[in-house]
C-alpha cells in the first residue's frame, strides 16, 4: 500500500522572543493569508492537507507551536509567549492581518492572540476549543500526556501507545505521520514536544492542581473585534455540548456550527470543516 503524497509547500524558521519557531507556507498570495495553530497532540504536519486546500486563493501558513514539533523549546509556556509568537509569524511574513485557525490549545492561544492585536487578526475560526474543558477529555490528555514514555524503542511502539495498528492498512497511512513526530534519541524515539508538558500533566495526576493559564480564558472570547466562527465536534469530549451556550453569551457576535465528529474535527470530517471555514471567510469577505 502506498503512502499519501505530501502537499508541496515551502518551509522556514524565525525567532519569536529569542525563540527559533518553525513554519510551513502553502498557496500564492491573494486573498487574506491564514494562519492555522495546532493543538497540544498535533503539530503542523497535522494540517498539511487542511492546508493545501485553503491556499487555492491565499496563501496559509502553519506554525509549529514553540516546545512543539521543529520549534525550538522555552522557559515561558504561557499564552501571551504563545500569542506573541503568531504575531512574530506574521511580521516574518509582512503580512499586515491574518485569519486564524487554532485547533484546541491553538485554539486558545488564537483566542487570546486576537483579543490582544484587533488590528492584526482579520477573522478567527476556532476548531473544538471553548474556554471550559469537558471533564471526560480533560483526564484523558491529562492521563495519555503524562503516561507518555520517555522514549518509545521503535515507531511501532509508538503507534501502538497512541492506539494506532502499526500492521493495519489505516497504521500503514498513518506511519509517516508518527515519522514525522518522532525524532531518534538514544534508546529509541521521543515525540518532537518538550517534556515540560508532559511533566505538568504528571503534577495534575498527582496534586490535582491544574497549570496557572496567566490570563482569564472567559475574558478573551467577549473581547473579539473580528468575524469568529466555532466549530464544535458534536461527539467531542473536550467541548461539552453546555459549554456552548456559554460561549455565545461570552460574544454574542460569535457564530456557533457543529460537525458530526469528535475533538480532531479537520481529521475526522475534512469535507465538513472545509466546508463550514470556506462559507465563514466567503460570508465574511476575507
Amino acid at each position: 500500500m502506498t503512502t499519501p503524497e505530501i502537499a508541496p509547500h515551502e518551509t522556514g524558521k524565525f525567532s519569536s522572543s529569542g525563540i527559533e519557531i518553525f513554519y510551513r507556507l502553502f498557496g500564492k498570495a491573494n486573498r487574506a493569508p491564514v494562519v492555522i495553530v495546532h493543538g497540544l497532540s498535533f503539530f503542523s504536519y497535522d494540517w498539511i492537507e487542511p492546508a493545501a486546500a485553503l491556499a487555492t486563493d491565499r496563501q496559509v501558513a502553519i506554525m509549529d507551536m514553540r516546545g512543539f514539533g521543529e520549534s525550538g523549546w522555552a522557559k515561558d509556556y504561557s499564552v501571551p509567549a504563545f500569542a506573541g509568537d503568531i504575531v512574530a509569524l506574521l511580521d516574518h511574513l509582512g503580512w499586515r492581518k491574518a485569519i486564524l485557525i487554532g485547533h484546541s490549545m491553538g485554539g486558545r492561544n488564537c483566542t487570546y492572540c486576537a483579543a490582544e492585536n484587533p488590528a492584526r487578526i482579520a477573522g478567527l475560526v476556532l476548531v473544538d476549543w471553548s474556554p471550559e474543558n469537558a471533564p471526560a477529555g480533560a483526564l484523558r490528555v491529562t492521563q495519555t500526556v503524562a503516561g507518555t514514555p520517555d522514549t518509545f524503542p521503535s515507531v511501532e511502539e509508538a503507534m501502538r501507545f497512541f492506539h494506532a495498528d502499526p500492521n493495519s492498512p489505516q497504521g500503514i497511512l498513518e506511519r509517516p505521520r508518527f515519522e514525522a513526530y518522532l525524532k531518534p534519541v538514544e534508546g529509541g524515539f521521543a515525540i518532537k514536544r518538550d517534556t515540560h508538558f508532559r511533566d505538568q500533566f504528571r503534577k495534575v495526576l498527582a496534586t490535582g492542581e491544574r497549570p496557572k493559564q496567566g490570563v482569564d480564558l472567559w475574558a478573551a472570547p467577549s473581547k473579539l473585534a473580528c468575524p469568529t466562527l466555532v466549530i464544535r465536534g458534536s461527539r467531542s469530549d473536550m467541548f461539552a455540548a453546555e459549554t456552548a451556550a456559554k460561549v455565545r453569551t461570552a460574544n454574542p457576535g460569535i457564530k456557533l456550527v457543529e460537525l458530526d465528529t469528535g475533538h480532531h474535527v479537520a481529521g475526522g470530517d475534512p469535507a465538513g470543516f472545509q466546508r463550514e471555514t470556506r462559507a465563514f471567510i466567503e460570508t465574511e469577505g476575507l
